[in-house]
């Protein structure tokens, strides 16, 4: 019996299942340490009050949309459901993580730098350019066909200018 290559198509959906599931669950329990406060999180209480210090008004508001919006992209990201729809939603959280938290403290992460919320927006492109793969939802259910390169560039797009939107807000909330 010969070995299989394990660059052939049945590795590669495997791996990419593993990554999207690892990727969108860590990215859903993120959200649910804001929403719930599970997992070490600090809830929804002391994450508004995190979030008005930044400059986001109603905080609240602002600290439920990036709990909602982390929680319900890794969920979908995880389930390969709705394509580039959850990629997305992490692209817009993770562009306003990046730049009105981690920016200011460098690249890595061990002094809360870019690193992680880069990491996720990399991930996050790389899922909608590619689909959820053979294992997912939106195979199971033949979705697939909806995932034009227009409708990903689309989503992607407004991904990106959800997050500066939200960030355009902060700065006038916060010069106010």
């Amino acid at each position: 019996m010969q070995a299989q290559d394990p660059s052939s198509t049945p590795f590669l959906d495997l791996a990419f299942l593993i990554a999207r599931g690892m990727i969108g669950l860590l990215m859903a329990a993120h959200g649910a340490q804001k929403l719930f406060g599970w997992f070490g999180g600090h809830g929804l209480k002391a994450t508004g009050e995190f979030f008005g210090q930044l400059g986001f008004q109603p905080a609240r508001l602002f600290a439920m949309a990036a709990a909602v919006g982390e929680l319900t992209s890794g969920l979908l990201i995880a389930l390969g459901l709705f394509g580039p729809v959850g990629p997305a939603m992490m692209l817009a959280v993770m562009v306003v993580a990046a730049i009105s938290v981690h920016w200011r403290n460098g690249l890595f992460a061990t002094t809360n730098g870019i690193e992680l919320p880069l990491l996720y927006s990399i991930a996050a492109v790389r899922f909608a350019l590619t689909g959820p793969g053979r294992y997912s939802l939106d195979a199971a259910l033949g979705f697939q066909w909806a995932w034009t390169p227009k409708v990903i560039w689309a989503a992607l797009s407004l991904g990106v200018l959800g997050g500066m939107a939200n960030l355009v807000l902060r700065r006038r909330s916060a010069t106010a």
